[in-house]
């Protein structure tokens, strides 16, 4: 038997797509078919897989299971869960990977698989790997046994461990996620008031979509927080592995400005190390890592390629500014936005300030959020590369991790392939919004040279 993937659905690290469309059951069965060869190929035998609350994933995930046992792997079950509790599991059972079905931040009616093997991302060549299995069928045979386990109590005991926050009143938006399960047995255990809103997990997402990037979706935490004179409100994307925030005014801190706040006791514990952040991040946020001692990093964005640079350069702490925030030290490296909640809570207490405090005292720059406008698969990546060219060319000031970020007189200006959308992606910082717009000028200037208009851009 065989099988041939919609290629638009093999991502740099994760498989993501609209179901019925790019993504099937008969998928699912392929990519465990595939994992567990190669599982069982490093010498594997167990493997773990969760669920997020999407309407398509139980379907997926039985599909996923039936494709892993008849390669001959045995499976543990962990039922509906977050990518976090997924990573948690993984590095504390006896198991040798871990598949989590979910469809991250997208639309409802996309779906994909995050993988993890041998505490490790499971990504790059090795998803393209899976379809060249897949189109040979050259699977591992056998017939793995099917156990379940009940994770979600240790995970939330796990993220309780030695905390030393303080109490706050604090909002808690899950937007129907898979969170909320999470976050309702957490804020039992935290001291302080808590407020949590559609914690029901739904796959409809009847209220917003789980994706605290876009600002529109924390219309409903901004709102709670205000009606209930909140300290602050955190919200979270659609399994757990994103983190948003606004302080006590309802301003929106951002996954750089968070990780910004959770630097100085990172550093305080870990003197000297470095702290890794991605190249949509602000100069700020690198400024304050040295500022404090640390040696900051500049890696690509993507979960897999964080965690990468994190294992590389021994870092505690790094993050991104779409609020997946990685935590190594005393934690187990993965991203987990459950567990950058509490930690956040912790740094405020250490601070001896508020969040509201802590965001006043940030450096006054003007940014934009994260601008993504659509652009085909196939061409993303050759207009990105064209203007790449031309900068180097010009002798731009380029730093090339992760597309082109330029560093000009008014600030920077970032422009990058998305991995997990057809889109480009466009973000500038700068002192002020003449200098902004300056800056945005160039980005659209060097599009219009590669035939592509920018959407969607602010007035």
């Amino acid at each position: 038997m065989t099988h041939q993937f919609d290629p638009t659905s093999l991502r740099e690290y994760d498989i993501r797509g609209i179901v019925g469309t790019a993504l099937g059951p008969a998928d699912a069965v392929a990519i465990g078919r595939g994992f567990a060869t190669r599982i069982r190929e490093a010498g594997g035998t167990r493997v773990v897989v969760g669920y997020d609350g999407r309407l398509s994933s139980p379907e997926l995930e039985a599909a996923l299971v039936s494709g892993l046992t008849a390669g001959g792997v045995d499976v543990v079950r962990i039922g509906l869960s977050t990518s976090p509790m997924l990573y948690y599991a993984e590095a504390t059972l006896e198991v040798d990977g871990g598949i989590q079905v979910t469809g991250s931040h997208n639309p409802p009616e996309y779906n994909g698989f995050k993988m993890v093997h041998a505490h490790a991302p499971f990504f790059g060549d090795a998803i393209q790997d899976l379809a060249t299995l897949a189109a040979s069928g050259a699977w591992s045979e056998g017939a793995g046994e099917v156990t379940t386990a009940d994770v979600l109590d240790a995970y939330v005991g796990r993220l309780m461990a030695g905390f030393a926050g303080g109490a706050y009143r604090i909002g808690w938006d899950t937007g129907n996620g898979a969170a909320g399960p999470v976050i309702e047995k957490l804020v039992e255990l935290l001291p302080g008031e808590h407020h949590v809103i559609f914690a029901d997990v739904d796959g409809n997402f009847p209220n917003h979509h789980p994706d605290p990037t876009e600002e529109a979706n924390l219309a409903d935490l901004k709102r709670l927080v205000a009606a209930k004179n909140l300290d602050f409100g955190l919200a979270f994307d659609g399994d757990g592995d994103r983190i948003g925030a606004v302080d006590g005014r309802g301003r929106v801190i951002w996954g750089d400005q968070i990780l910004s706040i959770l630097v100085e006791p990172a550093l305080r514990d870990h003197p000297g190390a470095p702290i890794v952040a991605d190249v949509k991040s602000s100069q700020a946020l690198f400024d304050r890592i040295v500022e404090l001692g640390g040696e900051p990093v500049m890696a690509a964005t993507g979960h897999s390629l964080m965690k990468q640079a994190m294992a590389r350069t021994g870092a505690p702490l790094g993050g991104e500014l779409s609020g997946h925030l990685f935590f190594a030290g005393d934690y187990y490296g993965f991203d987990d936005a459950h567990y950058a909640a509490v930690r956040l809570i912790r740094a405020v207490h250490l601070s001896g300030r508020s969040l509201t405090a802590l965001c006043d005292a940030m450096p006054a720059l003007v940014a934009t959020p994260d601008l993504r406008f659509p652009v085909g698969d196939a061409r993303k990546f050759v207009v990105v590369d064209a203007v790449i060219a031309r900068l180097e060319a010009e002798g731009a000031d380029v730093i090339l991790t992760d597309g082109a970020r330029v560093t000009t007189a008014d600030g920077w200006w970032l422009l990058r392939a998305s991995n997990t959308q057809a889109m480009l992606t466009v973000r500038a910082e700068a002192k002020d919004q003449a200098a902004l717009a300056a800056l945005l000028a160039e980005v659209d200037a060097q599009l219009a040279a590669s035939g592509v208009i920018r959407t969607g851009r602010p007035t």
